[in-house]
This record gives C-alpha cells, structure tokens and sequence, in this order.
C-alpha cells in the first residue's frame, strides 16, 4: 500500500486577484464610494490590494480581516450574524474575540470548481454596499460569487 504523503492545492493567480480589486474599485466608482479592497489565497496571505482615493484609512486593515475571514470560513462574511445567533454563549462570545475575525459584510470566499481559494473584502461603504463591490470583484475576475 502505498501512502501519500502531499495534496494539490488550488491557486488563485495574481492575475485573477488583480481583476478582481480592479472590479471591485470600479464598482465602488460607480456606487459613488471610496474603497479599500483586499484579496488573499486560500491561506489567508494577501495576493493583491487597491485604496481609493479618500478612502479610511482603517477600512484597509478591516477589508484585509474580511478577505481572511471569508477564507477562513469558507463563507460571506455577511452569514455570521446568524450563525452565531444559533450557537452557544461560549462560540457566540466568544468567535468574535479572535484575532482578524469579521462578523458583518463585505468579504466573500473565491471558490473554483467547488474549492476555496482565496478571499475578498471590501471596506468603506456600508456593509451592503462593501458586499456588492466584492461580488463585482469576482464577476470581473469571471468566478461566479
């Protein structure tokens, strides 16, 4: 029997992370906002990263924890106000204590062929504005959000 001793890893390229900052700036340009966006691969380190002009400057780091959430997770980052609600006083309270984890909108995972790999997130706007900007993102990048 013979073992196994690695595993693929799925890729997103530096040119895929690119279009997908630029979609998602060109969103924001016409929602008539001022955005930092932010895409990692799928272990969370940054691939590519766009700051408007005007844009907060603490929306950088907080689109940044959004692209790392959503990779983390595998999931928008909008979905953890509810699932947090389901869960016990000690995951509820307890999550949003670490370290780089986002609980509200704007960051979507980049999943090809059904594997995650990467993230996107977008802060300055409101949150569903942030939101609608990642998924130009990714439309822009051809991944279906």
């Amino acid at each position: 029997m013979t073992m196994q001793h690695y595993t693929e890893q799925w890729q997103i390229t530096t040119e895929t992370a690119f279009r997908a900052v630029r979609g998602a700036v060109e969103q924001a340009a016409e929602l008539g906002i001022n955005i930092n966006v932010a895409v990692c691969d799928a272990s969370g380190t940054q691939m590519a990263f766009l700051r408007m002009n005007d844009a907060y400057l603490h929306s950088i780091s907080i689109s940044e924890d959004k692209a790392y959430t959503a990779v983390s997770f595998g999931i928008p980052t909008s979905q953890w106000a509810q699932i947090l609600s389901e869960h016990s006083d000690g995951v509820r309270l307890g999550l949003p204590m670490r370290s780089r984890f986002v609980q509200f909108g704007g960051g979507l995972p980049i999943s090809i062929n059904g594997k995650v790999v990467g993230g996107i997130g977008v802060s300055g706007g409101s949150e569903e504005q942030d939101e609608e900007c990642a998924r130009f993102g990714l439309i822009a990048a051809e991944i279906e959000p």
